[in-house]
């Protein structure tokens, strides 16, 4: 008996010249991935907020997530300063939001929050988000070197969703917004 005949697998398109430790050409391939966008902030004396889409879910138990920031970026000491963080998840309403805090010329520290709607989390003080899909609060329990960024791992202390269904997210370089009814791929 002969063994089943399998598909001709195709090839993969040649690499580009360009080296991926150029930091355009690495801004260009992770262009093509879709993310979430989040507002880290940070409260007490140092505190902060940012842009970031470079969060993830890392552990339910015990519950854990992480977060990548820039060591030359101001949220980094705010983070190092607080020993926590929030995280908002922002909705699609929300890309106002996300350029405000990703605009270097806002107000720094606490006086950022002034322009927005925020709540203070109740563990944490960090200021979070009105109108955001949901919240988090983590204990700072982990830091790591990740190149010119620190990884930081948070035990989340209080999660909460908020009553927005549809999501802001970042692809191609921009922000778009994706609902719970948008068509799936089986």
């Amino acid at each position: 008996m002969e063994p089943p005949e399998r598909p001709v697998l195709k090839r993969l398109p040649a690499p580009s010249a360009r080296r991926l430790s150029e930091q355009g050409g690495l801004r260009e391939v992770m262009a093509r991935f879709a993310t979430g966008i989040t507002v880290l902030t940070a409260g007490g004396e140092q505190g902060h907020g940012m842009t970031a889409n470079a969060f993830s879910s890392v552990s339910l138990d015990p519950p854990m997530v992480l977060c990548c920031v820039s060591r030359a970026a101001r949220m980094h000491s705010a983070i190092v300063a607080a020993g926590s963080f929030g995280v908002s998840i922002l909705g699609a309403e929300q890309n106002e939001l996300a350029r405000y805090f990703a605009d270097w010329r806002r107000p720094g520290g606490l006086a950022q929050f002034d322009e927005v709607d925020w709540s203070a989390g109740p563990q944490t003080g960090a200021p979070l988000l009105d109108g955001a899909l949901a919240w988090l609060e983590c204990r700072l329990a982990h830091s790591y070197e990740g190149g010119d960024h620190s990884i930081f791992v948070g035990e989340v202390v209080t999660a909460d969703r908020g009553q927005v269904q549809d999501a802001l997210v970042f692809y191609g370089g921009g922000y778009h917004q994706v609902g719970p009814r948008a068509r799936a791929t089986a």
